[in-house]
């Protein structure tokens, strides 16, 4: 071969072995800088929101005995008769005409959305000579653990709602659900014109016992200047309802039936 011819094969072989890359990769452009490796940016924290929900006030402790103040006897020699967590349209009718048939009065421990549910029952107690009583606006158990505040706006929202059916009602009572009393519960209601209204005899109508299992327990806890608590509402009350009617006779017979005084 000639030198000419060896020279230019030469040439070639080193242009040919220059124009290749590694194996397994493409070859770059002629004269273009080698491809930078994509490397992922991280992704920024993102900064917490707040809670949209305001944390929950804390409730004081239930002070470790009763307050001082608690109405708790009826004023005279007779027993006094409460019915709480009403107006209900089926059970409060029922005790209303055994009151009425029996020329006696009681006392209704109102709950104020209930009350503003059902405004002709609230009218057809007072107009029968029933007293009223507050007993707070959706029978809130920790009522009296709450900020003051909050419990003057919630027996204030549940005599608004009772004066809407019987404007310029008379609620002389309240009554703390569960009895769950607090110093500032019986304070705030004090400031609205209400006596703080307890019970001396409970036999526990709310756990839904037989009517003669109410009976029994009214009748050997009962005593001159009683207060007997019931309900006429709250779930199913129909044993309630059948104990009063033993109860309301044989009690006005034995000590007779007085208002709250």
């Amino acid at each position: 071969m000639r030198p000419r011819a060896v020279l230019a094969l030469a040439v070639g072989l080193v242009l040919l072995l220059a124009g290749c890359g590694e194996p397994g990769k493409t070859p770059s452009r002629a004269g273009a800088p080698p491809a930078a490796s994509a490397t992922p940016k991280p992704k920024p924290t993102p900064t917490p929101r707040p809670s949209r929900t305001p944390p929950k006030p804390q409730l004081r402790p239930l002070p470790k005995n009763l307050p001082a103040g608690l109405h708790r006897h009826s004023g005279d020699q007779g027993v006094a008769l409460t019915f709480d967590d009403g107006p209900n349209p089926r059970w409060t009718p029922q005790i209303l005409d055994q009151l009425r048939a029996a020329h006696v009065t009681a006392t209704f421990c109102l709950v104020g959305k209930e009350a503003r549910r059902y405004p002709q029952l609230v009218a057809r107690i007072v107009r029968e000579g029933h007293q009223l009583c507050n007993h707070s606006w959706r029978h809130d158990m920790d009522l009296g653990r709450r900020p003051v505040a909050q419990i003057r706006a919630d027996l204030v929202r549940t005599n608004q709602a009772i004066r809407a059916a019987v404007p310029k009602a008379k609620i002389s009572w309240f009554r703390q659900p569960g009895g769950r009393w607090t110093p500032e519960e019986v304070a705030v209601a004090g400031q609205l014109g209400m006596r703080p209204l307890h019970w001396s005899v409970d036999p526990q109508d709310w756990d839904r016992p037989p009517a003669k299992t109410i009976i029994k327990r009214v009748e050997s806890a009962a005593r001159p200047g009683s207060v007997v608590l019931m309900h006429d509402a709250g779930g199913d009350r129909s044993q309630t309802v059948a104990a009063c009617r033993t109860l309301i006779p044989d009690l006005r017979r034995r000590y007779g039936i007085s208002r709250l005084r």
